[in-house]
């Protein structure tokens, strides 16, 4: 009788889902306004060159917002550049680099579009997935326009809609 219950619960449940929102990837929203200057290129071993992310030009003081929900497990300094690592609930690790400066420290729960810091004139965006480095390119949605109809008789034209986040292909 239990597995009666248990397999029509299950049955109910894969029927209820939309096929692939499992394993869905995630789409963020771009961590700042900016100009994407260097994509990631995967460097040929630990130690080589490359690049391990993704670089941005943005404008004075740019606000970096958080792309996901997560918990900060690093904030610190290499080579006099400041960096915020937030760990998310799947294991995968973002990092936010050469920030001006950040509210957050260790231990901090940030959560989606939250301010992680401030950068100038440069930011760099990683991604760790069990400690390798891979492109979080594919996982970054882009803002794209509305279309809308703006009136030819001289009549004021209505505020346009908010941009909405387009993801993949």
């Amino acid at each position: 009788m239990f597995r009666r219950v248990l397999l029509a619960a299950t049955m109910s449940l894969v029927l209820v889902l939309p096929a692939g929102a499992v394993s869905a990837s995630p789409c963020w929203r771009p961590p700042v306004i900016g100009v994407l200057i260097d994509r990631f290129r995967e460097p040929p071993c630990p130690y080589c060159a490359g690049n391990r992310g993704l670089e941005y030009r943005v404008g004075g003081r740019a606000a970096v917002s958080a792309v996901a929900a997560g918990e900060v497990t690093w904030v610190g300094q290499v080579a006099g550049v400041r960096y915020v690592v937030v760990g998310l609930a799947n294991g995968w690790q973002l990092t936010y680099g050469r920030l001006a400066s950040t509210p957050l420290r260790r231990g901090d729960r940030v959560v989606s579009g939250s301010i992680v810091g401030r950068a100038e004139r440069g930011f760099y965006f990683g991604l760790r997935v069990d400690g390798r480095y891979r492109d979080p390119e594919p996982y970054l949605g882009r803002l794209v326009g509305r279309p809308r109809l703006i009136p030819v008789d001289g009549a004021a034209a209505r505020p346009a809609p908010p941009p909405r986040l387009r993801c993949g292909a």
